[in-house]
């Protein structure tokens, strides 16, 4: 008979219970025991570099020391776990600290929505309140846009083999090329804007436009600042609203606490979920202005609307992080130092036939040579780091870090990455040669 040790260290169970659709344990499979800062520890005691970071959900790192130092005293105090859309005293502080730390600071009025745990939940709400607002169907959204896996989210997202998992036809949404889709052959602002102002296209007007500013799983396409200022335009030309998808790049990855707000645009609604939880805790919020708030009470529910636990760590993340300038400051700082890492790496590596993809702390290389990507992202595991693919032939390996990362965790990332580009790229070498 197996021991309890000998059975905890095995992955097998996992292979004979756990579905075929279990996905990131692929890519990294080792049994993981424990986490702190930007770290990760297998049960054999093997450290592991963070450079996933929950897919952009643990921007302050894992078991941060003062968020897990609010959530036991909360626990222990038996603060509310569960209380559906109930006023509780923790949701009253998250209201009241983001209202104060992040709205009023950026002059923004929106109300605060609680649609459920995770980023889908904040964009079906999203999209079901365009279309109640405007009374209309169809929704503009944008080639190697990603919004989430549920239908409506689905319908708005460009990956073929995620839409192609949906089983039945998705429907009320029309897919346009984002920006620099086509090079500089095609302006697509202007392409949008011919389309909707012809009655001839045969394009529904839609009720809104949906739109990340960096596409996170789609190729880490950066709109320029530029291109989203004229899709704002356009929306307040053809009376749409303006939805920013800012799941994954908000919450400070960019830099700044919206992504949005160097380009200087003012979304009617905007999704947030992933770090805005501050403890890696399921948490979700749609924002929107108030004129838009015509919702009847109970027309949009959800059991889970309610986690008071994730309301006292995001509470505190939020007057950890975002009461001062510090953190956006660093995180552009260190924004920089990654951007030259990785342009270095493309002058150095010619191979990779690279090009670099990104802003802020999600950044990337995009290989023009098939599967070169995961191999990096292999190679790199092997050596003690995790990070995984982006775009929709994987063609992408990205740097998603913790905002907290030190430099000494930067640049130690950096050269264990760096080994496993040389490794990848002299493998392909080798069996081209063969």
């Amino acid at each position: 008979m197996q021991t309890l040790a000998k059975t905890e260290s095995s992955l097998d169970i996992f292979e004979k219970l756990e579905s075929e659709v279990r996905s990131y344990c692929r890519g990294f499979p080792t049994l993981f025991a424990k986490a702190r800062g930007y770290t990760l520890w297998d049960a054999e005691g093997t450290a592991y570099l963070d450079f996933f970071a929950g897919a952009g959900a643990l921007n302050y790192g894992h078991n941060h020391p003062a968020l897990k130092e609010r959530l036991v005293r909360y626990i222990m105090d038996d603060g509310v776990t569960h209380s559906l859309d109930m006023a509780t005293e923790a949701k009253r502080r998250l209201l009241a600290t983001f209202d104060e730390v992040v709205l009023r600071p950026r002059k923004l009025d929106y109300k605060i929505m609680f649609p459920g745990p995770t980023g889908t939940n904040a964009v079906e709400a999203a999209l079901k309140l365009a279309r109640k607002v405007k009374g209309r169907q169809t929704i503009l959204s944008f080639t190697n846009g990603f919004h989430g896996m549920t239908l409506g989210s689905l319908a708005v997202t460009g990956n073929g083999f995620k839409r192609g998992g949906a089983g039945v036809p998705l429907t009320n949404a029309v897919s346009m090329p984002f920006d620099d889709y086509f090079g500089d052959a095609t302006d697509t602002a202007a392409y949008i804007e011919r389309l909707l102002e012809d009655g001839g296209s045969g394009m529904e007007m839609p009720a809104a436009v949906i739109v990340e500013t960096v596409q996170g799983e789609g190729g880490l396409n950066a709109a320029s600042f530029g291109w989203l200022k004229r899709i704002e335009a356009i929306c307040r030309k053809f009376d749409m609203l303006l939805i920013v998808d800012d799941i994954q790049v908000g919450c400070g990855r960019t830099g700044t606490f919206f992504s949005f707000e160097p380009a200087g645009i003012r979304p009617d609604i905007v999704t947030l979920s992933k770090s805005i939880g501050g403890y890696g805790l399921p948490l979700a919020l749609t924002l929107l202005k108030p004129e838009l708030d015509v919702w009847s009470p109970g027309e949009h529910n959800g059991t889970f609307r309610g986690n008071n636990l994730a309301f006292v760590t995001a509470e505190a993340a939020l007057r950890e992080y975002w009461s001062d300038g510090a953190l956006e400051a660093e995180t552009i700082r260190k924004s920089e130092r990654i951007r030259t890492f990785l342009t270095d790496m493309i002058e150095k590596y010619p191979a990779l036939q690279g090009a670099h993809r990104g802003r802020g702390f999600i950044q990337g290389i995009a290989c023009g040579a098939a599967e070169l990507a995961g191999d990096v992202c292999k190679e790199a595991f092997a050596r003690g780091v995790i990070m995984e693919t982006s775009g929709p032939s994987d063609e992408v390996f990205k740097l998603l870090p913790p905002l907290i990362i030190d430099d000494e965790g930067l640049a130690d990332g950096f050269a264990r990455i760096e080994a496993a580009i040389a490794a990848a790229v002299a493998k392909r070498k080798g069996s081209e040669r063969e």
